[in-house]
């Protein structure tokens, strides 16, 4: 299979809007396509077609990662989603729509009336959608959803993207899109078209282009049908934002950081299995670790110099086999976070040729403790913006990945109530040890 990449044409919102006229929920009820907009519209026809009519799956970019979309109606359509990421199929889908409308239709809804959207959840979808937040809802019987979708459960988890193109191809389909992320089961999720093309390159015929992901996590996944109501996975809304919504003051959590054990399918995506890991052995050093606050740690400093990287091609000047170490760096860590590296220099990296631009790539020669270069270390700083790590994190880890590495240290973050619960949540899942 052929897999194609295709450039829309960049024209943000103006591929279409809601009418911001009305008041609370009535401004989502239609997503109008703008008429002028016709050269971007006119390259999401095709990827519409192929949605309506075909079981392979289109890759499409939203504001928080790149999805891998299908007819959500149609158990060929989804099958077709869990075959091309070798993703369980235990594991649900969130339901991506383009207006209230659509999303009523899912309900057994008629017309334009409220009731089939569960009261407690009205507050959230006026102050976050579109955007970012994952509600559950309760299957209707029947249910237009291919049950593949829910992986057996009895309610599914929707969502409004807040991407002008998402919006717009969902209602150029005209049917709600099942949407994991569009990566490989368990690898790192996908902020780039490149990315995707990486992981699934073969396996789909379409990726969407429509340049990098602004907010870098998946979306938060909420439950307002149990009291109190829960967070299942924290993404891009956190959890102060939602306590400050009627009916959502005494929000609890409701999700492990490590992948949960046991026989039943999951409640949401991420919570069961392994996910975000790159091929590198990931050591995460929580914030609350006091011993490695300026740096890592002898230990592992001793640990990164001895380990072979079999996958690099290289020799020193001493005969050593080249080991190549990375480093992802964010608000405490200085430049090589203590490793002995000479000549560290601003490296060019993949993602600064797709306009990803969260962080610069560092090289710099490792060496042992008698001074000898026995391989490369390559630091990325994330910087100190909690959101602007979270839009990098996972473009960091692949980039790491690809550059040969076979150790990544990571320095984490407060594990705050905001998107740095998203943050620190990928990375212990990713994580191959965590120093806390």
């Amino acid at each position: 299979m052929e897999t194609r990449v295709v450039s829309i044409p960049r024209g943000g919102s103006s591929l279409g809007h809601f009418d911001d006229s009305k008041g609370s929920l009535d401004r989502l009820e239609f997503w109008h396509i703008e008429p002028e907009a016709n050269e971007a519209v006119a390259a999401l026809q095709p990827a519409a077609e192929h949605l309506r009519t075909k079981d392979t799956p289109v890759a499409f970019p939203t504001e928080t990662v790149y999805g891998l979309g299908a007819d959500a109606t149609r158990s060929g359509s989804v099958k077709g989603i869990y075959e091309a990421k070798g993703r369980p199929s235990d594991n649900p889908l969130i339901v991506h729509v383009s207006d209230l409308h659509m999303l009523r239709s899912l309900l057994g809804g008629k017309g334009g009336s409220d009731d089939v959207i569960p009261a407690r959840y009205k507050s959230l979808i006026q102050k976050f959608w579109p955007g970012p937040l994952t509600i559950l809802l309760p299957i209707p019987d029947p249910s237009p959803l291919a049950p593949e979708v829910t992986a057996g459960l009895k309610s599914f988890g929707a969502r409004m993207p807040s991407s002008p193109l998402a919006l717009t191809l969902i209602k150029l389909a005209g049917v709600p899109l099942a949407a994991p992320s569009a990566n490989a089961s368990t690898k790192p999720s996908p902020t780039t078209a490149q990315h995707v093309k990486d992981d699934l390159d073969g396996r789909i015929e379409m990726i969407l282009d429509g340049a990098s992901c602004q907010v870098g996590v998946e979306s938060t996944v909420v439950d307002g049908l149990c009291d109190p109501p829960v967070v299942l996975r924290p993404g891009g809304i956190g959890m102060e934002d939602l306590r400050s919504c009627p009916g959502w003051e005494d929000v609890v959590r409701a999700y492990k950081d490590q992948s949960e054990e046991g026989n039943a399918a999951p409640r949401a995506p991420g919570m069961k299995y392994k996910h975000y890991s790159p091929k590198a052995r990931v050591v995460l050093y929580e914030s609350t670790y006091r011993a490695g606050k300026d740096g890592i740690v002898a230990a592992d400093a001793d640990a990164a110099v001895a380990l072979t990287n079999g996958h690099t091609h290289a020799q020193s000047a001493n005969g050593n086999s080249h080991k190549r170490v990375g480093i992802i760096r964010t608000k405490r860590w200085r430049a090589a976070a203590g490793l002995q590296c000479n000549d560290l220099h601003l490296s060019a990296g993949r993602d600064d040729d797709h306009g990803e631009s969260s962080y610069e790539v560092y090289a710099g020669d490792l060496q042992n403790q008698e001074g000898h270069v026995i391989g490369e270390v390559f630091d990325i700083s994330l910087g100190q913006d909690t959101k602007r790590i979270a839009r990098g994190l996972f473009s960091a880890l692949r980039e790491l990945d690809r550059r040969g590495v076979a150790m990544i240290f990571v320095d984490g973050i407060d594990d705050e109530l905001d998107i740095a619960a998203a943050v620190m949540n990928r990375l212990r899942k990713a994580a191959s040890d965590i120093r806390a």
